[in-house]
């Protein structure tokens, strides 16, 4: 029976399709989602929302009939070749969570050596957000992707320009750190510095070093997340922690190796150890080192829930998935633009 369907699908897809130049059927932006599950609407809304996708965005295709499903369905998998001519469509989103049971196989291999682009709806997804959609994402997709790559030679200049920009700043901030001395001690009892357990790279923990920013007695009841406007921080800690300076001593960390400039932001284990039963490919953001600021942070923010958490992992994974130089890079220039706006403190 699967037999019969797969050369009807074939056949239709060669009396649909007419003999375009690839050029021709690429110019035609137009685009249909594979699939009707929640990560296809999940790609319909972030299509629908993008000012260079939203009025190409026909609707979802799914192998039943279009008026028993609830999404934005326009078809289904045999009338594809029709609808691909009906539309003048260029691009098919592959969203489909089980596919080795219903993908059409053959027929979207027709289509695609007519010029028409098939694209895997995780990978539009990473290019459009920034993110990796981690709940509907299978082992496989990262698996077989061409990102995690770790060459020795990426690795010693990211250490090498770790250890060059600590250095750098702790020399440049050194008049700093005694004037944050002095007003922490005017501001609040309690030590300058402030210590805490972090989870670091292969899950190993690490004490990080900031600039008191709380009352010393801000946790006796148990550690919990930090709020917008937390009563627990003192006067000169919001100054402190709305510019960041909180996070200076943290080149230490960097000139350790414990940290880097750029990466994760390194959780508490407190918080770890609740987040990786919750979350699922937590633990891969503990593949690099953590950083000083990173991908999440200029992109999201600070993270101050389970759910801020769960959107946080997302870009994290991004980040490790293609890091690079250039990531780098835009991450430090998209940081400076979040220290020139004091947006994201808390």
């Amino acid at each position: 029976m699967d037999a019969v369907v797969d050369t009807t699908l074939r056949e239709a897809s060669r009396e649909a399709v007419p003999r375009e130049t690839a050029q021709t059927l690429r110019s035609r932006r137009q685009i249909l989602i594979l699939g009707r599950g929640d990560f296809a609407l999940t790609c319909w809304h972030m299509l629908r929302q993008d000012p260079r996708m939203a009025d190409r965005v026909i609707g979802c295709v799914d192998n039943i009939e279009a008026e028993q499903a609830g999404h934005p369905v326009v078809g289904t998998f045999a009338e594809l070749p029709v609808l691909v001519q009906r539309y003048k469509v260029g691009m098919i989103v592959v969203c489909l969570a089980d596919r080795r049971a219903t993908l059409p196989m053959d027929l979207l291999l027709d289509l695609k050596v007519t010029g028409i682009e098939v694209i895997d709806g995780h990978r539009m997804f990473e290019k459009i957000t920034g993110r990796l959609s981690i709940d509907s994402l299978r082992p496989s997709t990262l698996i077989f992707s061409d990102g995690f790559k770790r060459r020795t030679a990426a690795r010693l200049i990211k250490r090498a320009l770790d250890v060059t920009i600590a250095l750098l700043s702790l020399l440049v901030t050194a008049p700093l750190f005694l004037i944050v001395a002095i007003l922490i001690k005017l501001d609040s009892s309690g030590p300058i510095f402030y210590r805490q357990s972090r989870v670091g790279f292969g899950s190993h923990p690490f004490m990080m070093i900031k600039f008191r920013s709380m009352s010393s007695d801000a946790e006796i009841s148990g550690p919990r997340w930090a709020q917008e406007n937390d009563r627990r921080v003192s006067r000169v800690g919001r100054w402190l922690r709305k510019s960041r300076i909180d996070e200076l001593p943290q080149f230490v960390n960097v000139l350790k190796g414990e940290m880097s400039v750029v990466g994760p932001r390194p959780e508490r284990p407190v918080f770890v150890e609740e987040l990786r039963k919750q979350i699922p490919y937590y633990d891969i953001r503990h593949a690099v080192k953590p950083g000083i600021t990173g991908w999440a942070q200029v992109m999201f923010g600070y993270a101050a829930s389970q759910q801020d958490s769960h959107l946080k992992l997302q870009y994290d994974l991004y980040y490790i998935k293609n890091q690079s130089f250039w990531l780098d890079l835009k991450t430090l220039i998209k940081t400076f633009r979040v220290l020139a706006s004091g947006d994201g403190a808390r």
